[in-house]
């Protein structure tokens, strides 16, 4: 078990991690989703998981989402 951390932009309220937390954890291999939320700033994602996510998976799980996306 490895944990990814990820830097997040658009979440705004606790529904937002909420919804990213869903579609991370729905990922193949992941066992825990912690968001620190910083509302309208750069959130920080930690994903607890079994193998490596690709920066490509990450970012369609956020677009699923909602309007969030990796930090560039």
């Amino acid at each position: 078990m490895s944990t990814q951390n990820f830097d997040v932009v658009g979440l705004t309220c606790g529904h937002c991690a909420s919804a990213v937390t869903e579609e991370l954890s729905a990922l193949d291999g992941v066992s825990g989703v912690t968001v620190d939320l910083v509302a309208g700033g750069t959130s920080a994602v930690s994903v607890e998981t079994s193998r490596e996510l690709t920066p490509a998976e990450v970012a369609a799980a956020l677009d699923e989402a909602g309007d969030y996306s990796l930090a560039t």
